[in-house]
């Protein structure tokens, strides 16, 4: 008796002091780990905005030139007429810039109103630009309007030099962002995105705004809660660690102490079998119960597991079955027979896709829309496995019956993003090039989607990357516009397109393949067939990777032009 009042009261101490200890500590962690949660989930927020706002902006606007003209209009002011700034007579200094309902100001105004309606946690979005040598952020087009200090065109506020230079020198590596206390704002977290002209001068900044005065309010709150919570938890504790020292701890253990004994003498090892530590009548409702019903249960247990091991192999035999079936699926659905046209010697094609699990989300396809014209399609949809291998089934199809119909390449990815959009419940995307070839006359017409940069051969010259312009991806945005471009291909040109799982290839060191290795592997044979080039590429990401595992889908795609025949553009041709 003694000894079990002993053991409550060490255990009623030791709980006391423990839950004390375990609460302070915890409560530090858990306050810190909060807070650090809640600014990183800020910064991805603001991060997130931000790259909408730049591809939104890239997409329906030019706001270079505005931010260009504003800033030399800053720049030109006087130290006597900065200080003016919020006034009428400040106001005239920026006479110039077009504010009207349709000019390029109010367009990109709706843009980032737009976006700052669709993300309620974002406080602001807006174009800006450093002026270092003032030390001092001036504005370009601000949907937060405030009645009593709007910001128009031409407006500037103060900005710490550590804040310009973090900006301005900007390398393009993680998040762009900035966490300061403000008298006008309070705390507050700043994620920018730079817009650079064609020779890469950083020319406007979008910028978006995260309050942080939140934060702290909630820390408080949360620190209060929790102290609460673990003052409750340690009195709860110590009160049931005390009745079941008591009640059901000193007796169990009794009883689990001889069972055990009988369990190991020798006299009954014949008896094991018959449930020694089933006939315990235990029932404490927790560990030493678990313990007793474990040993009495423990042959069952391994005759349990042996059968549900045979259950599980065969829910992976299953498995891999299905998924084995929708890899022929999707092969079966791309072309794969070459040559494809045997009786069209005007061009050569080869094409392949490995894709990093059993099924993949790149797609290529190429058909001929009628006897002079062929169509080519390298896409990668976002995210990978089975989602993004059905996505890619989807858009493959809308593709090619758009491309039928005799539209052209922007008007085919336009209906494809319209019919993507219409019930994108996922918010899958999916980037595309797109080119129809005029097979007599080697013209291509084609027009890009967010996709990788095509690689151009000229007869007896060198891969080279044709950096086009890109638009939005498909099925991201409603409404998108597609920009076309033509290429004039002579004989002997070949064309390659490819996924940015090729370059994008990591070898152990975490190092890409990059573009340099992949043009570096396609001129390392001259005058290699498409199937050659193709093969080369793929020898040298695999010697580039190595034996580290393949991150995403690898799919490429070579054309080889011959020159255009005369018959088939004569029949062919308008009647």
């Amino acid at each position: 008796m003694k000894k079990k009042h002993t053991l409550s009261r060490k255990t009623i101490y030791s709980t006391v002091q423990i839950g004390i200890l375990f609460g302070i500590v915890t409560l530090f962690i858990a306050v810190m780990f909060y807070a650090y949660t809640l600014t990183k989930k800020s910064i991805r927020n603001a991060n997130s905005t931000a790259k909408m706002a730049v591809m939104s902006i890239e997409a329906a606007a030019e706001p270079i030139t505005l931010s260009k003209q504003i800033m030399s209009l800053y720049r030109g002011l006087s130290e006597d007429q900065r200080p003016k700034c919020g006034t009428s007579e400040y106001r005239q200094f920026f006479a110039d810039v077009d504010i009207s309902d349709e000019s390029e100001y109010n367009r990109l105004l709706k843009i980032l109103h737009q976006i700052l309606d669709a993300h309620e946690e974002v406080d602001d979005v807006y174009l800006a630009m450093y002026d270092e040598d003032t030390q001092a952020v001036v504005y370009i087009a601000d949907p937060c309007i405030d009645p009593n200090a709007p910001l128009l065109p031409g407006d500037w506020e103060k900005a710490k030099t550590k804040e310009i230079q973090k900006f301005l020198n900007w390398n393009s590596n993680g998040v762009l962002y900035d966490i300061g206390k403000t008298e006008k704002y309070g705390m507050i977290c700043t994620v920018g995105l730079p817009l650079t002209d064609e020779s890469g001068e950083k020319s406007v900044f979008v910028f978006v705004d995260i309050s942080l005065e939140n934060i702290r309010a909630e820390m408080k709150d949360f620190s209060l809660m929790f102290t609460l919570a673990m003052i409750l938890l340690t009195v709860l504790i110590t009160c049931m660690q005390t009745i079941r020292i008591k009640r059901k701890l000193v007796t169990p253990i009794n009883m689990i102490t001889e069972a055990s004994e009988r369990f190991a003498d020798a006299d009954n090892i014949s008896n094991k079998s018959g449930g020694i530590f089933a006939a315990l009548d235990i029932h404490t409702g927790d560990e030493l119960e678990e313990l007793a019903h474990t040993m009495a249960n423990m042959e069952r247990g391994l005759k349990e597991y042996g059968e549900n091991m045979l259950k599980i192999t065969a829910e992976r035999e299953r498995i891999s079955t299905e998924l084995s079936l929708a890899k022929e699926i999707q092969f079966a659905m791309l072309p794969h027979i070459f040559p494809p046209f045997p009786n069209r010697n005007e061009f050569d094609i080869y094409a392949e896709m490995n894709p990093a699990r059993e099924v993949g989300g790149d797609f290529y396809d190429f058909f001929l829309i009628d006897e002079n014209h062929l169509c080519l399609v390298m896409a990668d949809v976002s995210g990978k496995g089975i989602p993004a291998a059905l996505f890619m089934m989807i858009s493959k199809t809308i593709l090619q019956s758009c491309a039928m119909l005799g539209h052209s390449p922007a008007d085919i990815l336009a209906k494809t993003n319209e019919g993507l959009c219409s019930n994108n419940h996922a918010e899958m995307f999916v980037t595309v090039w797109l080119g129809i070839l005029e097979i007599s006359t080697g013209t291509l017409t084609a027009a890009n989607a967010g996709h990788e940069y095509p690689i151009l051969k000229q007869k007896d010259g060198q891969f080279v990357l044709c950096k086009d312009k890109h638009s939005f991806a498909v099925g991201g945005m409603d409404g998108i516009r597609y920009k076309e471009y033509e290429l004039q291909l002579q004989k002997g040109d070949q064309l390659f397109l490819y996924t940015d799982g090729v370059p994008e290839a990591e070898n152990p060191e975490h190092k890409m393949f990059g573009e340099e290795r992949l043009l570096a592997a396609l001129n390392s044979v001259p005058y290699a067939t498409p199937k050659e080039l193709l093969r080369n590429v793929r020898e040298a990401v695999s010697c580039f990777v190595s034996d580290a595992e393949q991150f995403d889908d690898l799919t490429m795609l070579c054309l080889e032009y011959r020159g255009g025949n005369k018959e088939k553009s004569q029949d062919s041709s308008p009647a």
